[in-house]
């Protein structure tokens, strides 16, 4: 028997992760970019909850995310807030009903089943396998990495808390715990 090839398995797991939540977003009236809008506004931390940083997360142009997220603040899951210190940076947040209809749509409970599984089987650590072929795929597409704040080299660790390293911003826990569009692996 052949083996898979790497394309393969995650295109299949890419499909299964979509069918999933095209499911869910048609009970919700939503669209998959809907739903990983809202997703990514739950999970992003200071750095990278801009229209920009979600349009290079997404992997869209400025133009498409910006018509998506005026749909989704008229439905009031989301609010666009002016930055304090520049004019021109605008800040996204999830609104109460945008976090209820995340969390109701979320295909969730497929992936706890896999989950499951794959803690009792051979595959005891996959969570590392999968972010070392995320990392290089990452890295092969020459794009962000997006991952935790507290995983970044510019990570530091301080006794009164928590700084980033590349912007000498003091961090809260709650943005060491998210995703951040400067993060850079260590």
């Amino acid at each position: 028997m052949e083996k898979a090839s790497v394309f393969d398995i995650i295109e299949r797991m890419t499909s299964l992760i979509r069918s999933e939540e095209r499911k869910k977003c048609t009970e919700f009236g939503l669209q998959s970019v809907h739903l990983q809008i809202l997703d990514y506004l739950s999970r992003c931390n200071k750095y990278s909850d801009t229209p920009a940083a979600l349009a290079n997360y997404l992997g869209m142009t400025r133009g498409t995310v910006s018509q998506t997220l005026l749909l989704l603040e008229k439905k009031g899951y989301l609010k666009k807030t002016t930055d304090t210190v520049d004019r021109r940076v605008v800040h996204l947040s999830l609104l109460p009903e945008g976090k209820s209809i995340l969390e109701q749509a979320r295909p969730s409970e497929l992936f706890n089943q896999a989950a499951d599984l794959l803690q009792h089987g051979e595959l005891a650590r996959y969570d590392e396998t999968l972010v070392t072929v995320l990392t290089a795929l990452q890295k092969s597409n020459k794009s962000h990495t997006f991952g935790l704040c507290k995983t970044c080299m510019f990570f530091t660790l301080m006794q009164q808390g928590f700084l980033c390293g590349l912007t000498k911003e003091p961090l809260t826990g709650e943005d060491s715990q998210k995703i951040c569009q400067e993060h850079s692996v260590k």
